[in-house]
């Protein structure tokens, strides 16, 4: 199967996925896709001209199987040359305190303690072992969750600081490399547990579509994913010009803080408002419920001269007869009272 770790190069290459000269983080849980990755980014170390480091997340979830994987890895990085880094997090304390789902709780931190590694390293890239299965999944899990065609374009190949080299391979192809190679990787008892939803769409809900439905529904679903995935590079740079056109700084120069012209967005189809709005309240850190879009949405469009919007986080949107201005009058925190109760 050498002829996957000359798959996975090119695409590296044509993809530009690695920059030479820099240094890559490879998140390994012990598993076989992400050991697969890591053997693989490994052989293709010389030619990238990268540094790796292996990094394993103990999420303190699993207590019986920790050891074993954490020894799995650190041999597997000593054998392959590589810098090994085992990082800690209490996702029970953190699910307990941000009352989030154990499944959250753990992804947040996992990526937060990969990104503190890759600062430590001076690392700008990350690159972690979702494959084509995953896609699948991911899919129908934002597709049950009422995702719109965004969130069904599902995982993309690079995202800012994370990679994804094995997204167009499929889970097969793994445990055939792994096989061909000998290399040994550990199971995860948690993935068998049908109380997480992903699991039960990985075990239930997958094998009953192809069983039932249809037998190609994976690759039907991939294709979808990469329809909407081009359609979302054309409208994402639509709303980008837009944006340039339509949104201005605050009047007090505040970087979180911003103006947004109201008849230029009136103007918009009702698309590329929701969308400009939506990335206008990632951009103040703000999140971007549905029903907050819709209600900005509402207020450009008809809105009352004077009148404002609460939102998360202290966000509150003043409406204004030639625009709407977004802003934090007493900083990112919770606060009652309008806006002209803090001037």
């Amino acid at each position: 199967m050498v002829n996957l770790e000359c798959t996975i190069g090119r695409i590296i290459r044509n993809r530009r996925l690695v920059k030479p000269e820099s240094t890559v983080i490879v998140a390994v849980s012990a598993g076989p896709d992400s050991m697969a990755l890591l053997h693989i980014l490994a052989s293709l170390q010389r030619t990238m001209q990268c540094g790796l480091v292996a990094a394993y997340v103990d999420h303190g979830l699993r207590p019986d199987e920790i050891p074993g994987e954490i020894g799995r890895v650190s041999r597997a990085a000593q054998v392959l040359g590589v810098p090994c880094e085992i990082l800690s997090v209490n996702t029970k304390a953190c699910a307990d305190s941000e009352k989030r789902s154990i499944e959250d709780a753990a992804r947040r931190l996992r990526y937060q303690a990969l990104r503190d590694c890759a600062h430590r390293y001076g690392a700008k890239t990350i690159a972690v072992a979702h494959t084509a299965d995953d896609q699948v999944e991911e899919i129908l899990l934002r597709l049950l969750r009422g995702s719109g065609r965004k969130g069904l374009a599902g995982m993309r190949l690079y995202n800012d600081d994370l990679i994804r080299p094995l997204l167009h391979t499929t889970k097969e192809q793994v445990l055939e490399y792994l096989t061909d190679r000998g290399i040994s990787y550990c199971h995860d008892s948690s993935n068998d547990e049908l109380y997480y939803l992903r699991n039960r769409v990985r075990h239930v809900l997958l094998p009953l579509l192809e069983k039932d439905f249809d037998p190609g529904i994976r690759s039907a679903l991939l294709k979808t994913a990469e329809n909407f995935s081009e359609d979302e590079n054309y409208l994402t740079g639509c709303v980008e010009k837009v944006r340039q056109r339509l949104v201005r700084p605050g009047p007090d120069g505040e970087e979180e803080s911003c103006v947004l012209e109201r008849d230029g967005f009136v103007a918009l189809h009702a698309c590329l408002q929701r969308r400009l709005l939506e990335r206008l309240l990632w951009s103040l850190r703000c999140p971007a419920r549905y029903a907050h879009i819709m209600n900005i949405q509402q207020a450009a469009i008809d809105g009352r001269n004077g009148s404002e919007l609460h939102l998360s986080r202290g966000l509150r949107v003043d409406i204004q007869r030639d625009a709407l201005e977004f802003s934090y009058p007493k900083g990112r925190k919770p606060w009652r009272g309008r806006l002209s109760d803090s001037r």
